[in-house]
Parts: structure tokens; C-alpha cells; sequence
């Protein structure tokens, strides 16, 4: 008999905060750009898509 568990509700953290690009980041640069066009076009999805990609976008620890 299969066990019934309530969903799981995992969200993004301050989903509200616009991630900043970082620097030297083609990769941010280019969603930082397409966030901004879906911006101006009035495409809310599209900016958050982009906010999350870019907030989840994996960058090398700088050691020192």
C-alpha cells in the first residue's frame, strides 16, 4: 500500500531581489540582457525565468 505524503513546496530564496550579473560573465551578461527586453515587453515569466537561471548559474570559488 502506496504511503500519502503532503507536497513539498521548495522556493527560490527572496525571489523578489534581482540577482546581480557577475563580473566578466558572458553567460550573466546574456540573461541580465534578455531580462531586461522581457522587462520592457511586459513578459513577467521571462524575467523571472532569468532571475532564477542567473541566481542558479554556477561560477568558480575564488580562492585566496
Amino acid at each position: 500500500m502506496p504511503h500519502k505524503c503532503r507536497p513539498v513546496h521548495l522556493r527560490d530564496p527572496d525571489p523578489m531581489l534581482e540577482p546581480e550579473p557577475a563580473p566578466g560573465c558572458d553567460v550573466c551578461m546574456a540573461l541580465a540582457e534578455q531580462c531586461e527586453a522581457a522587462r520592457s515587453a511586459g513578459d513577467r515569466t521571462t524575467v523571472i525565468e532569468c532571475n532564477v537561471e542567473m541566481r542558479r548559474h554556477p561560477h568558480a570559488k575564488v580562492v585566496r
